[in-house]
């Protein structure tokens, strides 16, 4: 296939594409004022829904702001604008906050909705592109996002406008899990399906090995507990005596050993080489805390204890699956 003059810049487009978009994300910051935190207090307030609505682009973008705030404790839904001027403002109930987004801030639609609620006195919430539109005029509390361009190459598809939005919607969402104090444990309720659901839901005491324990004496040679932690595939021993946990040592333990003894590493006993703080864990913690001590302390496997007794063994390979 031979690549044209056109197709050779695409990648140059491209970038500029990424670049002016990354730039109106940037330039969302300096617009952040108080209207921000008030539009987190009241929705942190509220005691309904969050009902997000928005027109062709804005609608899209709607739709997934209202879905990551329902995800991260908010409950939230979004409404089609055009469904609403046809019976479904039946939907929003007094107790509710109306989000309505619009980069002009002009929507024929959204501003007909308004004055459909205005005798309802439920609190409305805009996020334009500009302050002095009328949906901003109209709106109990107004979030500005503005962006200098679109990335579009004519300036007229919503592209940066688009990002910017979502990128705000985010932000709130955020902003609201932080004054919730909005937990890992919470999270999982709202996504127990797949991967994700499955590292915040399971423990410890699913995924421990059980069974045929890599177990070494501390007074045996470093070369017999090689042949142990090698029939162990953890790539380490336990180092016990009696039920007593001792320490533990790993393939670089030994590793460093040899480095160290040279020709006296076969008659090195397991007490000089190994690790006699190993990390242990419950065996009720949940995977996410467990994924955190692996990466906090670079280690790839963690004693399972049960009141000082050895119940398992968890690997990080194990967890990743």
């Amino acid at each position: 296939m031979i690549l044209t003059d056109e197709s050779m810049n695409s990648k140059i487009y491209a970038e500029r594409c990424l670049r002016d978009e990354a730039q109106a994300l940037l330039d969302l910051i300096p617009q952040l004022d108080n209207n921000f935190e008030q539009v987190v207090d009241l929705i942190h307030h509220c005691t309904g829904h969050v009902v997000v609505t928005g027109v062709g682009k804005s609608g899209h973008v709607g739709a997934k702001i209202a879905a990551t705030l329902a995800s991260t404790g908010t409950p939230a839904i979004y409404l089609n604008a055009l469904d609403a001027l046809h019976g479904d403002l039946g939907m929003i109930m007094n107790d509710d906050v109306l989000f309505m987004i619009s980069n002009s801030g002009n929507t024929d639609e959204l501003l007909r909705i308004i004055a459909s609620l205005e005798d309802r006195h439920i609190p409305i919430v805009s996020m334009t592109g500009e302050t002095d539109s009328l949906l901003a005029q109209h709106s109990t509390y107004h979030i500005l996002c503005s962006v200098e361009r679109e990335a579009c190459p004519l300036n007229l598809a919503p592209t940066s406008s688009t990002t910017a939005a979502m990128a705000m919607g985010d932000a709130l969402a955020c902003a609201l899990m932080e004054v919730r104090k909005f937990k890992a444990k919470d999270f999982a309720q709202f996504h127990p399906g797949g991967s994700l659901g499955r590292k915040l839901l399971v423990k410890v005491k699913d995924v421990m090995y059980t069974e045929n324990f890599p177990i070494v004496p501390p007074t045996m040679r470093l070369s017999d507990a090689l042949i142990i932690i090698s029939s162990g595939k953890l790539g380490l021993g336990v180092v016990m005596d009696g039920d007593e946990i001792l320490g533990i040592i790993t393939d670089g333990d030994i590793r460093r050993a040899v480095e160290g003894a040279r020709e006296n590493f076969i008659n090195l006993p397991v007490s000089e080489a190994m690790t006699r703080t190993p990390k242990t864990i419950s065996p009720e913690t949940k995977l996410t805390t467990i994924q955190q001590m692996f990466r906090n302390h670079k280690i790839h496997a963690l004693l399972v204890t049960d009141h000082g007794k050895l119940v398992g063994i968890v690997d990080y390979f194990a967890i990743m699956n």
